[in-house]
Parts: structure tokens; C-alpha cells; sequence
């Protein structure tokens, strides 16, 4: 297996992507408008806002951002609302709950970020030690394809079957379809099986989704030994805490992840799975530099929650291909839509 690393340099935004064997792995992202004490690998002063001990949770004011989630465990079961403690951030923020923290110490206030994340640069070489990332278009096109390959649905297995990825409020539902595979109709489930799992061990790193997870192979009767075999391979760069249960008479494999990220999507889209205002801007910025040949003037429309974004990005812009373009609010358009005008 070889590991590439790949560091798109945009405006606003830097993405990082990890390929394993040619495919998008993980797909990493930094943006001008982060909040720092909200990525994961900060370390904070916080405030102990609130305490739930039935639940054995305390809910930490960050400063800026929701509120984070500290379990009540060892030390930490004696705080008291109000404290002033250091938290370290293990997970950024999911859409409709607060950061994941570590308990570092007592401390006092005012509360600040002591030690920020690490920039994309080191998160990046961390997947792959000595490899140098790749840089310009390639890295363009690479985070290109990882988005688009983290958005979808629907993926294609080598021997020509089909995977189906779906997360819900419980789990992640993951279909085996074998589809157009050929060969013998018993091998050919067994090796759709076989590269399902693997593909979704890499599909759910990129996406970025942990918690229960649920397969369903397709076929009856399988190989429980070799199957759990090929997970436990497969999941292995997620760390100790996965959790693979047996293959169910149902046909499906329940796996556990550690949750060490937000889910990918909620960079990109809202809860009804359409493009976020912001996301379409970064999407502009990115089609108006690769329109913006020497010597050409590029014209651009967007709807207005698009072209609002835009205009905080326009000098960023401006400064890496000087003002040879133009962004215009157009009530035709869907307010999350752009279009390129010109050339």
C-alpha cells in the first residue's frame, strides 16, 4: 500500500488529502474563518459551564463556538460550574453537538487558546512520515476528486460491484450491491465482500465518520474468520479503538469507530444536503482562478448568500491574480449557485 499526500493551497482555504493507492483516504481542511479554539488538537483555557452528572458530562464554554463535551471521569469528577480548567480538543464540533475534550488541568481565567492545532502541514505528513506533499494542480485536482468522492453516495468497487455509504442519527448504513461483477456468482460475491470492506474502511476515514457502523454483505453464508480478518487489516489506521463485532445471520458486520473528527460533509452542506453558501464561495474562487488565463477578464454571478461570502474573499483574491475579475449578485440565480460568465 502506498500513501501519496497532496496540498491544495487555495484562497481562504488550504486542503489537504491523502490518497491510499491512487484513492482519496482522508481529505483534511483548514479555513481562514475557523474558529481556533474549536479544531481538534487545541489545547484551551475554559470555563465549566454547566455539569450533568447523571449523564457524567460537563459542558465547557470555549470561548467562541458551542459549547464542548468533558466526560466526569477521573480528576474531572470533582469540578464545579464555574471552574476555570485547560481542555485539549479530541474532536472539532459536529453539526448539533460541541466538541470532544480531554481534561488537562485546573487553571485560571480568562479563557484562551494556549496551543493552537497544528497546521495543515504537519496533520498531513503525520499519515505518511517522509512523504513531501504535492503541490499546484495536481493537488488541486486530487482535493477535487476527494470532495466529490467524500459527497457521494454511490461508489464503485475494482471488480465492478457497488458501495452505498449512508450515514444516519444511529449509524452508518454501508450496502454491498454486487452488481455487474463477472465471474462465478459465488466468487464473485465473496471478492465484492471482500473489496467492500476494504473500500469502506478508506471511504469512512475520508468522510470522516465514526460511531456504529453497519455493513451489509451481500450474499449468505459467509467466511466469518476471513472476513473479520480483512477489517481488522482495513481499519487498522483508525487506531485501538475500533471494534469489530462477528458477521450477524442477517449478513451484516457491525464495526465501532472512534469519532476523531467532524463528519466531512458538514463542510460542504447543509442538513437538507445542499451546498452551504460558504463551500459554493470557496467552489468560486477556484473556478474563477482556473478561468483567469493571462491577458482575460473573468465575470462571474452568484446568488446573494454566495456573492456575500465572496466579497470577505475578493481581496484574497485579488492579491494572487490581481483585479482581473468581476463577481455580481444575480436574483436568477438559486442563492447557492455561480455561474462563470466569461471567458
Amino acid at each position: 500500500m502506498r500513501r501519496r499526500l497532496y496540498l491544495d493551497d487555495g484562497v481562504g482555504e488550504r486542503r489537504g488529502v491523502v490518497t491510499l493507492d491512487g484513492r482519496p483516504e482522508r481529505l483534511l481542511i483548514e479555513r481562514m474563518d475557523d474558529i481556533p479554539a474549536q479544531q481538534s488538537g487545541a489545547r484551551v483555557i475554559a470555563r465549566v459551564r454547566k455539569l450533568d452528572r447523571t449523564l457524567r458530562t460537563a459542558f465547557i464554554d470555549l470561548g467562541e463556538g458551542p459549547d464542548g463535551a468533558l466526560a466526569l471521569t477521573g480528576e474531572a469528577a470533582s469540578l464545579a460550574e464555574g471552574a476555570w480548567i485547560e481542555v485539549s480538543v479530541n474532536a472539532s464540533a459536529r453539526r448539533g453537538k460541541g466538541a470532544m475534550l480531554g481534561f488537562v488541568g485546573r487553571a485560571e481565567g480568562p479563557g484562551r487558546v494556549m496551543q493552537a492545532a497544528p497546521p495543515l502541514d504537519a496533520q498531513l505528513t503525520r499519515f505518511a512520515p517522509g512523504e513531501t506533499p504535492i503541490t499546484g494542480a495536481a493537488a488541486r485536482e486530487a482535493a477535487d476528486l476527494a470532495e466529490e468522492t467524500a459527497l457521494a453516495v454511490e461508489h464503485p468497487l475494482p471488480g465492478g460491484g457497488r458501495l452505498f455509504i449512508e450515514p444516519t442519527q444511529a449509524l452508518t448504513a454501508v450496502d454491498v450491491d454486487v452488481g455487474a461483477a463477472s465471474g462465478n456468482p459465488r466468487h464473485a460475491v465473496v471478492r465484492a465482500n471482500l473489496e467492500a470492506i476494504e473500500a469502506a474502511a478508506r471511504l469512512l476515514r475520508l468522510k470522516g465518520l465514526g460511531g456504529l457502523v453497519a455493513i451489509d454483505l451481500a450474499g449468505k453464508g459467509h467466511d466469518g474468520a476471513r472476513f473479520s480478518a480483512v477489517a481488522k487489516a482495513a481499519f487498522a489506521p483508525d487506531g485501538a479503538g475500533v471494534s469489530i463485532g462477528p458477521i450477524s445471520r442477517f449478513g451484516v458486520m457491525e464495526i465501532l469507530l472512534p469519532r476523531t473528527s467532524a463528519p466531512l460533509a458538514e463542510r460542504f452542506v447543509d442538513e437538507q444536503g445542499r451546498p452551504t453558501a460558504l463551500a459554493a464561495a470557496y467552489r468560486l474562487m477556484r473556478a474563477i482562478e482556473r478561468a483567469a488565463t493571462p491577458g482575460v477578464i473573468v465575470r462571474a454571478s452568484a446568488g446573494h448568500a454566495v456573492a456575500a461570502v465572496a466579497e470577505r474573499l475578493t481581496p484574497r483574491l485579488s492579491d494572487r491574480i490581481g483585479a482581473r475579475f468581476a463577481i455580481s449578485a444575480d436574483e436568477a440565480l438559486p442563492e447557492r449557485a455561480f455561474a462563470i460568465l466569461s471567458p
